[in-house]
């Protein structure tokens, strides 16, 4: 374990592997953004050779994740005028969010990310685990993968070709389920992301955007009707 006085004081949580705990500070710097001011009965501020000023300013930190090793570049906003700072994290990003799931696989798609840094092998296994239950949501027939593929690929739901990326990812979850067959590495986290992602966009969030789309559009059409009836 770190030294406690080199770790952060509140929870923070990785980006990379979702793990939400104290993280080590491996390097820090402050910039100070301290302003004068006219008013010398203002307590929040200090007086200095003539001038009144506010105690505030930047704190960078380079953060280590404890759990996945990866880091965290954090800042706040820190002023004796504050109760409380502004925080911001520049990396990681936060990941795409994917919108219009069925709350069982968003949930297990906020799981599976939370192993990816973790273990690649599991990772693999949560998002076949997620091919298994986008099958059964489309109503797919068959009594394997394979066959529960090709229905949604013969009913429209998806094309051929993503049917060959779904046998590509079904093909990592095994090799993640099986250690006879072989050992992921953190080398494929992203080819399992992009894999994922591409099913989930086609079949749940494209055809989402769509119809929020084509909400927001007839909602449009019809304020224009509105507005004409009102000046006619």
């Amino acid at each position: 374990m770190a030294n406690e006085k080199n770790l952060t004081h509140g929870f923070i949580q990785c980006g990379h592997c979702g793990n939400r705990a104290p993280m080590k500070i491996v390097a820090e710097y402050y910039l100070s953004t301290e302003h004068t001011y006219d008013d010398p009965d203002d307590a929040n501020y200090d007086y200095c050779n003539g001038s009144i000023y506010a105690k505030e300013g930047y704190h960078h930190k380079l953060l280590l994740c404890l759990v996945c090793k990866e880091v965290t570049y954090w800042r706040y906003f820190d002023a004796e005028y504050l109760e409380c700072y502004e925080e911001e994290i520049f990396y990681p990003s936060e990941p795409h969010k994917l919108s219009g799931l069925p709350n069982q696989i968003q949930k297990a798609y906020d799981i599976a990310i939370k192993v990816r840094f973790i273990d690649a092998n599991a990772y693999a296994v949560l998002l076949g685990r997620i091919l298994d239950m986008i099958c059964e949501d489309r109503k797919a027939s068959g009594d394997t993968l394979n066959k529960k593929l090709k229905c949604l690929a013969d009913k429209g739901e998806i094309p051929e070709k993503l049917v060959n990326v779904a046998h590509s990812l079904r093909q990592l979850r095994n090799y993640g389920a099986h250690a006879d067959l072989g050992e992921l590495t953190s080398d494929e986290i992203p080819i399992l992301d992009d894999l994922c992602k591409a099913i989930l966009e086609y079949i749940y969030n494209a055809p989402y955007l769509a119809k929020k789309a084509e909400q927001s559009l007839n909602l449009l059409k019809e304020k224009k009707l509105n507005k004409q009836d009102n000046i006619e």
